[in-house]
């Protein structure tokens, strides 16, 4: 084995995850009111790192795999296997608050012991060498099950998530999490690479160490990111708790009047406008509003209020030439000057200014 390599990566790796996970577990967070589950969460995702660290100064200080390779795979898989369940619960946590609980606990913790006693059979049972591979590689798909279901389960509360927030907000919330999904995918073809990685051939396994790095990096970066948005998607899930009989108003049946006038006045040019805003003004219940607003314009709420900016924006443009780009922004409705370029540019196939040229010459 390239023990200098080998070594080499690992003492890179460990101080890396050791600052990481302890920053995570024990930084100060801001005084917000709704920011119990993003330190939940954050401190599930530095547990995870720090046992990874604990996993790296194992293979550090003693070199286990130079004295029974199998041994230290199975070691590798059951720290990875409830990494992958912190991991996921962190995730989760950020978009349920509800998510953990005393038998989801229970159930995923039970899972883990049994799958560490399995491996340890297979380490120290005096099986023969055959048996023993046969066994590891059968944990190894086990752990690629476990990890691929969790990571499903993440990626559809996610999905479902962009959804409501689509549905229900004229700003694009939802890039407040993306980084969820692409961590996500990042960490399944991380968990699959894990299970392929640890069977390398020793003169390789250094790979198996550096290839984690930079999703540990990317993962730090956006929880230290994601600490300023987290509040505006803890209210957007808690504005969508859905509403009961009782709390329905009666529905109206010139809600398209009602609309049409409330487009005429240009109420959609209001920054932060939410579906529940504007079923307060046209005096309906955001489901029955919500149901409208697909079924008529074929668009979620938040693209048919980006649609009305964009035209009112083109309008604009074209009868006051003068103004800003910043400006026609700001008057449309939109938050950010980025975020109406990013948008305006996927609807007309250009920039605004390149639009403007054209459109106004």
């Amino acid at each position: 084995m390239e023990l200098s390599l080998y070594r080499l990566s690992l003492a890179f790796a460990i101080p890396l995850l050791l600052f990481f996970g302890f920053h995570m577990l024990l930084a100060r967070v801001p005084e917000k009111k709704h920011i119990s589950n993003f330190l939940l969460s954050r401190r599930l995702m530095g547990a995870a790192l720090l046992l990874l660290a604990t996993n790296y100064s194992v293979h550090f200080l003693f070199m286990i795999r130079a004295k029974d390779v199998i041994a230290t795979i199975l070691f590798n898989m059951v720290t990875y296997f409830l990494c992958y369940w912190l991991f996921s619960a962190a995730m989760m946590v950020l978009l349920d608050s509800a998510y953990i609980n005393r038998k989801r606990f229970t159930v995923n913790l039970s899972i883990w012991l049994i799958f560490c006693c399995s491996s340890m059979l297979v380490a120290f049972l005096p099986l023969g060498q055959m048996l023993r591979r046969y066994a590891t590689f059968v944990l190894a798909a086990l752990l690629l099950v476990y990890g691929v279901f969790l990571s499903v389960r993440v990626l559809r509360t996610y999905s479902s998530s962009i959804k409501r927030f689509n549905d229900s907000y004229s700003d694009d919330i939802g890039s407040y999490i993306r980084w969820m999904s692409i961590f996500t995918y990042w960490a399944l073809a991380f968990g699959v690479g894990c299970s392929l990685l640890t069977f390398l051939p020793d003169k390789y396994v250094f790979l198996w160490v550096l290839s984690a790095i930079p999703l540990y990096i990317y993962l730090y970066c956006c929880y230290q990111n994601y600490v300023f948005f987290h509040e505006d998607v803890e209210m957007a899930i808690l504005d969508e708790q859905p509403e009961t009989v009782e709390e329905l108003p009666e529905y109206h049946s010139d809600i398209s009047a009602r609309i049409d006038q409330w487009i005429a006045e240009g109420g959609y040019r209001k920054s932060g406008i939410t579906l529940n805003d504007l079923a307060a003004q046209l005096f309906t219940n955001r489901t029955y509003l919500s149901e409208y607003i697909n079924c008529v314009y074929n668009k979620n709420f938040r693209d048919w209020i980006s649609d009305l900016r964009i035209e009112y924006a083109k309008r604009l443009m074209q009868e006051q030439p003068q103004l800003k780009v910043q400006e026609i922004s700001e008057s449309s409705g939109f938050l950010s000057t980025s975020h109406f370029s990013r948008i305006f540019s996927t609807k007309e196939g250009c920039s605004p200014a390149r639009w403007r040229q054209t459109n106004t010459d």
